[in-house]
């Protein structure tokens, strides 16, 4: 198979028109073709796979991988003999690199995840095409009417984000931005670390026919557009990064009066899933996998919540990820999605991150403080606990050798900072005793908003 974009986009196209049965063939294929690639080139799963049969086409015959394995054993996962850890920190360590070629012939992108740590993912080139051609099949729900209306202002697309890092969005922005200069054009990257009024100003100016960034933010920007102070108009929103409600999909649609298509993805794998307008993610399976699985990874039926969701990416090859446990609750529709599609769909349980709500200022999304922590000094974890309506507690890990005291000095001072811009006023900031902890589940999660009685 070629890894041509062009070619890609064909194939992406046919799959679709052959039907359920073929994309399934499909699938098994290119798992089996995956599978023996990786025991060719990774030393990791050449050990993990050893015991085998030496054909297999079946996910469910593979051990279950998770971030924390794979990042133990990076220089043996990866199936480049170039690429270690040592040059990919010493290269995400340079923001100016973000969206460049890592040895001329990757994108990396890294993430901090729900587990708590820090992922450094390495994209190939047939990875990346193949999220360009699949995400394709997302834009055939705008209608000619929306097309008319995104045609109408250029295609532009606006992604509101935490740039200043190799963060997923901002790095794969970048790089189309630099590989394929038709596309870059069209790609812009809104700062969401700069007062409220400032962002509604720029996305004023842009005026995007494409709107896309984590649910809580953009819920943040329907209030202003409702308010009448945003004024864009797009063809399509496009949340993601956390869990999408009826409630909030309702308002982004009755906001901008748009076509609403939630997003699921991973860095692991970009191109998972698209939205369509029954609510529902439908998974690109021709080119991933999908697994809902209880806690002793053993298949959940249908209709049923999973535990987690394993998830296999059958693009990338370079740092192959293969029943890979993303660490999510999912429920498999067991039934045909009215919407047409014949893909699988899936909602998702986890992710949840609701907006922070004080008394004073209204709300603020989850993703400021990550990104405002994230580069404090001497903090190696942080978690966030809304305990009251105007108190936060803050749980802190120090890196070692760094002074506590003047951590938390630092962080609180962020932090008020923060809240002083979105005029949240009278809060009170509580340093905890205790460390960051994992839920029960054994997720991570560094914003936990106040439980309503």
């Amino acid at each position: 198979m070629g890894d041509s974009h062009r070619e890609i986009a064909r194939e992406a196209r046919r799959d679709m028109r052959e039907g359920r049965q073929a994309i399934a063939a499909r699938q098994r294929a290119r798992l089996a073709g995956m599978v023996a690639y990786v025991r060719a080139r990774s030393p990791y799963y050449r050990e993990l796979y050893q015991d085998l049969p030496d054909d297999v086409d079946d996910p469910a015959s593979l051990p279950v991988t998770s971030k924390k394995l794979l990042m133990a054993r990076f220089d043996d996962w990866v199936t480049d003999r170039e690429v270690t850890r040592e040059r990919v920190q010493e290269f995400v360590a340079d923001p100016d690199l973000v969206g460049h070629r890592f040895l001329g012939r990757y994108m990396v992108a890294t993430t901090s995840g729900t587990s708590g740590l820090r992922g450094l993912f390495v994209l190939d080139e047939r990875s990346m095409a193949v999220h360009t051609a699949v995400g394709s099949r997302a834009s055939g729900a705008l209608g000619v009417g929306g097309a008319l209306r995104a045609l109408a202002r250029g295609g532009r697309t606006a992604i509101v984000t935490a740039p200043g890092g190799h963060f997923s969005t901002v790095a794969s922005a970048a790089w189309f931005r630099r590989e394929r200069p038709m596309m870059g054009r069209i790609l812009r990257v809104f700062s969401i670390n700069q007062p409220l009024a400032d962002l509604v100003a720029e996305l004023n100016r842009y005026n995007p026919a494409s709107l896309t960034g984590f649910l809580s933010m953009l819920m943040l920007l329907a209030r202003e557009q409702e308010a009448g102070r945003l004024r864009i108009h797009p063809a399509m929103v496009i949340p993601g990064g956390e869990t999408a409600t009826p409630e909030s999909l309702e308002l982004l649609t009755s906001a901008f009066r748009a076509k609403v298509r939630a997003a699921y993805a991973a860095t692991e794998c970009g191109f998972l899933s698209y939205g369509c307008g029954q609510g529902w993610y439908h998974v690109n399976s021709d080119w991933a996998v999908v697994e809902p699985v209880d806690a002793d990874h053993q298949p959940v039926p249908p209709g049923e919540p999973s535990h987690t969701v394993l998830v296999s990416n059958l693009a990338n090859r370079v740092q192959p990820i293969l029943r890979y446990d993303l660490g999510d609750s999912v429920v498999l529709r067991p039934d045909p999605c009215p919407c047409g599609s014949i893909l699988p769909a899936i909602r998702v349980q986890g992710r949840a991150a609701d907006l922070l709500t004080f008394p004073t200022g209204g709300g603020i999304s989850p993703m400021l403080f990550g990104t405002l922590l994230d580069r404090a000094p001497g903090v190696e974890r942080f978690q966030l606990v809304q305990t009251a309506p105007a108190t936060l507690r803050v749980r802190l890990q120090t890196a070692n050798g760094a002074d506590a005291d003047r951590v938390w000095q630092t962080v609180r001072a962020q932090i008020t900072h923060l809240l002083t811009e979105h005029k949240v006023t009278d809060v009170t900031l509580e340093l905890a005793d205790e460390a960051p902890q994992q839920s029960p589940g054994g997720k991570f999660r560094r914003i936990i908003p106040l439980v309503s009685p």
